[in-house]
């Protein structure tokens, strides 16, 4: 059987080799800096699904001394037919020697037989001096492709183009921090079309990693299933002895509970964004937390906030129940060009200060006390009984999925939400509509959801996620 095929990427220092090697390894463990000279060593990183390697990644120290390397190999090479060996020889050599270490680094798993890509910066002008680099690289006879990587907001990918074409059998441009997924696929595909013995394994591996994608999004629409679930129906509750029920007031035991339920929703959200992550091989992204604001132009309830993810009347009548049923407005308030907000999900939502978009009072979780039982009243504050609730929460996780499941492992920045200027699950079948719906209903009135009423929310989540993607394409 065919070993997995393994890739080294080269190229002068800081122009993108490790980011390239974070995308399409999947792995955002991987140090990137902006200083020259952060790889000094050579690391294998194997790309796995179900735990057959499909091939691995070799990031490099930059080239150094490229010239001085190309003289050596011009004075000790006789012909073109002991190019390959020559390369060896130098690597042979100058083990251990402090003035070509980075070199013999990026050499040795190419002499071990990985195939070349070579990463250059298409936001800098084209200069002679890579030449060297590439000559070198020539000289080992492996297959090869060029990836222009540009890191800054010039471009100058043409020229790139054209020198890089007489050395490389394949020159494409991509983007390490932003490709799409379909482009990861291109790649591979194309090495495999340079190396007959890596054709087979990669038109595997990329079946694999279609595959995996689409059992990643099924995945990820049953974590937010069971999310939706549990923060619809959650309730706080509290025993009480007969003294404690006379000593403590009604408003203060409410404001206890409730800012349990508060925490305890924020939680929920906080595991879910982590599942979502870890689902998509991300453990390292940074999210900047946001404070919810409750006055003027940023007020929970102003219209400018509230119209993001909170529906119409005119869908939740499609949904399957009427205008009279809408309870009160939920919106996420972390929508000022910030972040996701993944800790912050709904601390005032339902007992912020403020008007009803839709109706003329707010319905919110209520304080009761059930009667005395063995001596103990128990007190219990929700679930909630909003269902604009529900869609705050599907709306949040679903942008949650698209940005996450979109971002590339090259990705260092902060994952930000930008509004919406109208609801994308407008465009939302209504068999879908009414399952969500359902569901929503049954969790507020603390019903448990049977198999088949959870497949189908299940299924609706699946068909929000791809309106949504489908909106943020339109939009783009």
């Amino acid at each position: 059987m065919t070993s997995a095929p393994m890739f080294a990427v080269v190229g002068h220092p800081n122009k993108g080799k490790s980011s390239v090697v974070a995308t399409l390894s999947q792995n955002d463990a991987i140090a990137i800096a902006l200083e020259p000279g952060t790889t000094r060593t050579r690391q294998a990183y194997p790309l796995k699904v179900d735990g057959r390697t499909l091939y691995t990644l070799v990031d490099t120290p930059g080239f150094q001394r490229p010239r001085r390397v190309l003289q050596w190999l011009q004075a000790h090479s006789l012909s073109a037919s002991d190019h390959p060996d020559t390369v060896r020889a130098f690597v042979t050599q100058h083990q251990g020697d402090g003035r070509f270490v980075d070199e013999c680094e990026l050499l040795a798993p190419i002499l071990d037989g990985a195939g070349i890509i070579y990463v250059v910066d298409g936001s800098v002008p084209y200069s002679p001096e890579h030449e060297a680099e590439m000559t070198i690289l020539r000289w080992t006879g492996r297959p090869s492709l060029a990836l222009i990587n540009s890191i800054g907001p010039d471009d100058h990918s043409d020229t790139w183009q054209a020198a890089l074409g007489q050395f490389f059998q394949v020159v494409r441009k991509f983007d390490a921090v932003r490709a799409p997924f379909d482009q990861h696929l291109s790649l591979l595909k194309a090495f495999g079309q340079l190396e007959p013995d890596w054709e087979r394994p990669l038109e595997h591996a990329t079946r694999l990693l279609a595959e995996q994608r689409r059992q990643r999004q099924r995945h990820a629409a049953r974590l937010i299933a069971d999310a939706l679930e549990e923060l619809m129906s959650h309730q706080e509750t509290r025993s009480l002895t007969l003294n404690q029920v006379t000593s403590l007031s009604d408003e203060s035991l409410a404001d206890t509970l409730r800012e349990r339920w508060y925490e305890r929703q924020r939680q929920r959200e906080q595991t879910l964004r982590l599942r979502i992550e870890h689902l998509y091989q991300h453990q390292q992204i940074q999210r900047q937390e946001a404070e919810l604001e409750w006055a003027s132009d940023h007020d929970l309830f102003s219209e400018d906030t509230r119209k993001h993810w909170a529906v119409s009347r005119k869908y939740l009548a499609t949904a399957g129940f009427g205008a009279g049923a809408v309870g009160g407005a939920g919106i996420d308030a972390v929508t000022l060009g910030s972040s996701l907000g993944t800790g912050a999900l709904v601390g005032g939502i339902i007992g912020a200060a403020g008007s009803y978009f839709y109706g003329d009072r707010l319905v919110l979780p209520a304080l009761s006390i059930g009667p005395l039982k063995d001596g103990l009243k128990t007190a219990r504050f929700g679930p909630v009984q909003d269902a604009q609730f529900g869609y705050v929460v599907l709306g949040r996780a679903v942008d949650h999925w698209w940005h996450v499941s979109h971002r590339n492992h090259a990705g260092r920045d902060l994952l930000e939400l930008e509004p919406a200027d109208h609801h994308w699950l407008a465009t939302l079948d209504k068999t879908s509509r009414r399952a969500i719906q359902r569901a929503l209903d049954r969790c507020r009135k603390q019903k448990p959801l049977n198999h088949a009423q959870r497949e189908d929310l299940i299924a609706a989540i699946e068909h929000s996620m791809a309106a949504y993607s489908d909106w943020r394409l339109n939009r783009a």
